[in-house]
């Protein structure tokens, strides 16, 4: 366990500018960066809750305000709308999605409603995703999360229910009508398995260990129909280094009972007066919990093969620390991320047929402000963060009312991109243009 500041962990620290650098002439740089061609491979990194406000706290505090995140070394970058739509009226938007919604609208192509996994509003109907298109093809496909693999980013990757809370065979008063004894396709556990995904990584072993109502794995528990199709699970990270090959079938990887554990501890954000001064501490992730980077290394090494990959890769613990207002498992979940981002670029990076997208799927409300003194209370829940150049970073969540948890925000979000293709992210994108923007690229469409 020790003190977290800029120095003491692994993302890249960028020196600032020295005088004449800034605004010089980049027009070169970002030429050489230009690539039409398709790539073989698309890594998609998704970090939950990330937008610029969360971004920058962690980018103040681990390395400075003049220094370089991995995220913000990729060449080309642009901004991705983020708005859902109301069930009863897909035509009216609705400006502050959720994590469902929104992972829908880059695996599908499609907007619905909050709460949808991979269905549309309204209808109801099944929206085909990112992942079926590239098995069809031929492609080998991941999916990689620090939280519950049945969590709404991993599950909107390759699922299809009405409700985002229909995780397992147990669970499905949301959707009774895709449980598999009523002719569906099951509770979100049963399909990311029932998808035979080659590299399913994450928590998850007390849902995934629930018991199957109909079919021919019926009264086995989800884990047990995994292994009857073939797959090999791991348990804890050392489990998971031991694989070396995809060729004993597709491995299913499950470190948590649920979430993963958030790597930084702190002092929570609230009401004035603010918690802090304080530094950040480290060293809580259980040691079977793999790191988001070593998964995803791990990841990256099982799906290489000649015909090529899609992987998404999520960062979940930014938004699950945001929502309790706890700014040191925020920070810490973000350098996470940032970490899985440097190992993603520095393998495309190396092959040159790899397109990498880094983008979130929404807002959060943490936000990096001015002091408040004596006299002016904060409006929210508030904290005191000593970076590592010495100063305070003062830190409200303010976008709900205390116990309540905090709320996500309908800001646009950054998508930066590296390799082949990478400057279609370039401008203002909506985020079902991300399906698009990798369907094509990987000759899907």
């Amino acid at each position: 366990m020790s003190l977290v500041f800029g120095m003491s962990c692994a993302s890249k620290r960028t020196e600032p500018l020295l005088p004449g650098q800034r605004g010089a002439d980049r027009t070169e740089q970002i030429r050489a960066s230009l690539d039409s061609s398709r790539p073989r491979n698309v890594i998609l990194l998704i970090g939950d809750g990330m937008a610029d406000s969360e971004i920058a706290m962690a980018r103040n505090y681990y390395v400075g305000a003049a220094g370089h995140l991995n995220l913000d070394n990729l060449p080309l970058a642009g901004d991705i709308t983020t708005y859902a739509v109301e069930e009863e009226d897909p035509n009216v938007p609705d400006y502050v999605p959720d994590s469902a919604s929104t992972a829908t609208a880059w695996s599908t192509g499609r907007k619905t409603s909050d709460r949808r996994i991979g269905t549309s509003a309204l209808t109801d109907k099944p929206l085909q995703n990112i992942i079926e298109l590239a098995q069809k093809k031929g492609l080998r496909v991941g999916n990689v999360t620090t939280a519950d693999i049945t969590d709404a980013t991993p599950a909107g990757a390759a699922a299809h229910v009405s409700h985002r809370k229909c995780a397992d065979p147990e669970n499905m008063q949301n959707c009774p009508q895709y449980r598999k004894a009523a002719g569906g396709l099951g509770s979100i556990a049963e399909q990311l398995v029932d998808h035979k995904i080659d590299v399913l990584l994450g928590g998850g072993r007390e849902t995934l260990g629930r018991k199957i109502d109909a079919g021919p794995h019926a009264g086995r528990t989800v884990i047990e129909s995994a292994k009857l199709q073939g797959y090999r699970v791991a348990y804890d990270a050392s489990e998971l280094q031991s694989v070396t090959s995809l060729s004993g079938g597709p491995i299913l990887g499950l470190f948590a009972e649920e979430h993963f554990t958030p790597e930084w501890r702190g002092d929570p954000a609230r009401l004035y007066p603010c918690s802090g001064p304080q530094n950040c501490v480290t060293g809580q992730r259980p040691p079977q919990q793999p790191t988001l980077a070593a998964m995803t290394r791990k990841a990256l090494e099982l799906l290489e093969n000649d015909a090529g990959f899609f992987v998404q890769i999520e960062g979940a613990l930014i938004d699950r620390c945001a929502h309790s207002a706890d700014p040191c498992g925020q920070i810490g979940a973000t350098i996470d991320f940032d970490e899985a981002v440097a190992v993603a670029v520095s393998y495309a990076a190396a092959r040159g047929d790899t397109l990498v997208i880094v983008t979130a799927d929404h807002g959060h409300g943490s936000q990096v402000v001015d002091w408040l003194d004596d006299e002016n209370h904060s409006p929210g829940l508030c904290t005191r963060l000593i970076t590592r150049e010495g100063a305070e970073l003062r830190v409200v969540y303010a976008s709900n009312v205390p116990p309540r948890i905090q709320q996500h925000t309908g800001v646009q979000v950054r998508v930066a991109a590296q390799g082949p293709r990478a400057a279609n992210v370039l401008g203002l994108n909506d985020q079902t243009e991300l399906f698009y923007i990798i369907t094509s690229a990987l000759g899907l469409q």
